[in-house]
């Protein structure tokens, strides 16, 4: 007899099963196995989970590979309801399955809604405190989750998918700053798997270079080098995130040593940012706006010792003062201040470095994940036995003790001191951790 079900079949042998294994992993007799294939009978609604895990397709998958190829009269008369139809039944019937395919209890005002929080919560990054945000995402990723589960038009789940896949990287670039690697990598992983159930690459790349910069944080290069191409190369052409994509790539270049290729980066990134067309909402994390790459390029020449890099900072510094909205990106200025202090401590301008580093510290806006690179700054000093070095250290303490609400420090109370702790960091000075 001919295969009612071949797809099944087909797909069975695929993932490596006979009958028989199939059946024995099923806890099912092989012709159980045999009558599903030859379309006489339906799985139990208990045992479809573990056939559509072994078969590796989803629930909706393994329902269309059980309906048969053919149809017997029978069958049809049970399933309509009638033997015979007329030509107004079939055409009811087509407008009842039109009905159905556009039913929802989700609906496009509480989509557009949603889509519209998640640009707010991406537009609060740069000022609203890691913790606090993170609150509100896990919210919103919740009430995304539960509309999944809601009846809903093939359109609305895609933007379901995409939204959750926006919402779960959101989230994973928070705990990147909490300095939380579980939860950020089990939110990139989410993210990417709903970036591709949606279709969208630009998600995808998105996570690729934001997991770039969590294993730079954590001193291996070498992977980060490779997450941060196979970001350039998902990403949708002239997008903000193969802007981002390379911009990353240059300070894994700059870390690994690779001069020619840094300033290649750099180049690519100060080019594409140029023909970047007008950013709406320049202070939106996933929008990249051309401000960002004077930021970026400054970084990543403090870290090849480019003097260069002073002139950068300086004017990433300049934009962001008081008199032209410092508040609008406080982390981008501390950054500053950390690029500036690096650079003018390879220039032996150590009173200067010293300040713009107290500056960047002292702050407030310096997040977990980036307490490494103030740390730099530190045991550089402190090796230099320079006067300033036990100050900038108390600040650095009081910095990593600080809240990770906030990613800033607690004020100092009078006459606390923090001796201990920067007698035990300045034996260690003179070798920092190697992934520094």
């Amino acid at each position: 007899m001919t295969d009612r079900r071949s797809e099944l079949a087909r797909h069975r042998k695929s993932r490596g099963f006979t009958q028989e294994s199939f059946a024995h992993a099923l806890g099912v007799d092989r012709t159980t196995v045999q009558r599903w294939e030859r379309g006489e009978g339906e799985p139990h609604p208990t045992q479809r989970p573990r056939m559509a895990d072994l078969l590796g397709v989803a629930p909706d998958e393994l329902s269309a590979l059980l309906i048969t190829a053919e149809t017997r009269p029978s069958d049809a008369d049970r399933w309509l309801g009638a033997p015979h139809f007329s030509d107004a039944d079939d055409e009811l019937q087509a407008l009842e399955l039109a009905r159905r395919v556009q039913a929802s209890d989700v609906g496009a005002e509480t989509l557009r809604r949603l889509e519209l929080a998640f640009e707010e919560l991406a537009t609060a990054y740069p000022v609203m405190p890691p913790l606090e945000l993170l609150e509100r995402v896990r919210k919103h990723i919740s009430y995304v989750g539960h509309l999944l589960e809601a009846r809903k038009t093939l359109a609305e789940h895609q933007r379901l998918l995409a939204l959750g896949g926006w919402l779960s990287l959101l989230g994973a670039t928070l705990h990147i700053d909490l300095n939380q690697p579980g939860p950020a990598t089990a939110r990139l992983n989410t993210a990417v798997a709903l970036g591709r159930h949606a279709g969208d690459a630009e998600i995808e790349s998105w996570c690729y270079e934001t997991e770039a910069w969590r294993v730079l944080t954590d001193g291996d290069h070498r992977r980060a080098l490779d997450l941060s191409l196979r970001a350039r190369h998902t990403a949708p052409a002239g997008s903000s995130v193969a802007i981002q994509a390379a911009a990353q790539e240059g300070r894994v270049r700059a870390r690994l040593g690779h001069r020619r290729e840094t300033y290649l980066a750099v180049d690519r990134v100060q080019n594409e940012a140029a023909a970047l067309s007008l950013v709406r909402a320049p202070e939106h994390h996933y929008q990249y706006d051309p401000g960002k790459s004077v930021a970026y390029t400054a970084t990543t020449l403090a870290w090849i010792g480019d003097p260069a890099a002073e002139g950068y900072a300086r004017e990433v510094i300049d934009q962001l003062t008081p008199r032209k909205g410092a508040g609008r990106m406080p982390r981008r200025a501390a950054s500053a201040h950390i690029d500036l202090a690096l650079t003018l401590l390879a220039a032996d301008r150590l009173d200067e470095a010293s300040a713009a580093a107290q500056r960047g510290i002292l702050s407030g806006r310096i997040v977990p994940s980036n307490h490494w690179r103030a740390l730099e700054i530190v045991t550089s000093v402190e090796s230099r036995n320079l006067p300033e070095a036990a100050e900038l250290r108390d600040a650095y303490e009081e910095m990593k003790a600080s809240p990770r609400a906030t990613g800033g420090r607690r004020p100092r109370a009078p006459g606390r001191s923090t001796q201990p702790a920067r007698d035990q960091h300045r034996a260690h000075a003179s070798n920092p951790p190697e992934q520094h």
